[in-house]
């Protein structure tokens, strides 16, 4: 890369200031993904609080470790079902097939 790309490219990336459980933290970002680590702050920042609240739990690292265990296991999750798991759409299809089937047995029991 030539000095005037590096240049470029070194301008694109700013300091921004996010704010997790109390505790205000400078992130090096690229400008245009400020907003994703905005609302990611904002997510990890809304776990923190949730784990300490209601598990009464002390010190950050715990609250940390236990809110990324969360996140981790939320993506994993979201990736299984986009992935190898059934659709949102196939499960509805599924429900939808049981409950006429459900309907159908009924009205032969009136019969």
């Amino acid at each position: 890369m030539n000095a005037k790309a590096a240049k470029a490219k070194s301008e694109d990336i700013k300091a921004i200031s996010i704010r997790v459980l109390d505790k205000e933290y400078q992130v090096a970002c690229p400008a245009d993904e400020e907003p994703a680590l905005l609302e990611s702050a904002r997510l990890l920042d809304e776990k923190m609080r949730e784990i300490r609240d209601t598990r009464k739990m002390i010190g950050a690292d715990r609250i940390a470790v236990m809110a990324a265990l969360n996140l981790a296991h939320d993506l994993i999750q979201a990736q299984t079902d986009s992935a190898g798991g059934p659709s949102f759409e196939s499960k509805l299809r599924s429900l939808q097939s049981k409950v006429e089937a459900a309907i159908t047995r009924g009205r032969q029991l009136e019969l």
